[in-house]
């Protein structure tokens, strides 16, 4: 049975057909897929089987690099080697040396929170948020900024689940997932200081689905693309939150996605086999593969972290 869209679908409506499978592979959850310009690579994680990935599409090679722990998310810093999330500190990691410089962690006091996704905003900040692994539906979340100084921000309290988030093509507007909300929420983004205000609700999911957000990217034209985990589809919402379009997978958990390629116009999809049973992954047998199509428009470039 086709499930219900509780987002009033917009005129332009088009349904597109499933990306297709570029690397064939058994990740645990995939996520974080984060393309590099000058590499032209794709770095993408497993998170709980604690590896980051270095995908060549010219090649279809991938290469991997263990961590000592989870890592959740991370982005690319302007002097080389990446920012991670662990599952509760902030690490430098350098993939060519394997080197790792844990700066700062989060949550102590909460044993069962760990951190989930992350990104750049346009002025170098990065932000990351967490979730409670045991209860996901536990408002015990947190959404953190670090800055380039390394000063660890607590900017949002009550979170359930913190997940994808992305700004406009302005800066002028910030969203945030939090996924058992069933919710994106936008928020006013104060690009000079780094501030949220004005929360409102962007877009649902309906909970009688069997969907839930998770990963999102926004592109060049300001739609934002949300992965929906237990629905196999990709939606992108227009500026106002309408449903513009469906992207349909052959497996059930899209986890999160990005634009790369040389014009910026390939959308790379991650996706996940966690907690699925023998028989659903005989027929997903995909799940955990990296997928690609190209939609027709471009994303925006990545924000590197200058610190």
């Amino acid at each position: 049975m086709r499930p219900a869209l509780k987002n009033k679908m917009s005129r332009s409506t088009t349904v597109a057909s499933a990306p297709e499978c570029v690397l064939r592979h058994t990740a645990t959850v995939g996520e974080s897929p984060l393309w590099h310009e000058r590499e032209k690579r794709l770095y993408w994680i497993d998170i709980q089987r604690r590896k980051l990935h270095r995908f060549n599409p010219a090649t279809g090679r991938n290469e991997s690099f263990s961590l000592p722990e989870i890592v959740t998310s991370f982005t690319f810093r302007k002097g080389g080697g990446l920012l991670l999330t662990l599952k509760k500190t902030f690490a430098f990691f350098d993939p060519e040396t394997n080197r790792l410089e844990k700066i700062g962690s989060v949550d102590a006091r909460l044993p069962n929170n760990r951190f989930n996704d992350g990104k750049c905003d346009p002025t170098g900040k990065f932000w990351a948020g967490t979730m409670n692994s045991v209860k996901w539906k536990s408002p015990s979340g947190h959404l953190f900024r670090i800055d380039p100084e390394r000063k660890i921000r607590t900017m949002r309290s009550k979170v359930v689940c913190s997940n994808g988030c992305g700004w406009s093509p302005d800066g002028k507007i910030f969203y945030h997932t939090e996924s058992f909300r069933h919710a994106i929420y936008a928020y006013d983004f104060n690009l000079r200081r780094g501030t949220l205000s004005r929360r409102r609700v962007f877009a649902r999911v309906d909970r009688r689905s069997g969907g839930f957000p998770d990963g999102m990217t926004v592109d060049r034209e300001g739609f934002v693309w949300s992965c929906v985990v237990g629905l196999g589809q990709i939606w992108r919402h227009d500026p106002g939150g309408k449903v513009e379009r469906v992207l349909r997978l052959p497996v059930p958990r899209a986890t999160d996605c990005t634009f790369g390629g040389e014009k910026l116009d390939t959308l790379y999809i991650t996706t996940a086999r966690e907690t699925m049973s023998r028989r659903d992954l005989k027929r997903y047998p995909l799940s955990g593969s990296l997928f690609a199509c190209r939609p027709g428009v471009r994303g925006m470039r990545g924000n590197f972290f200058p610190g």
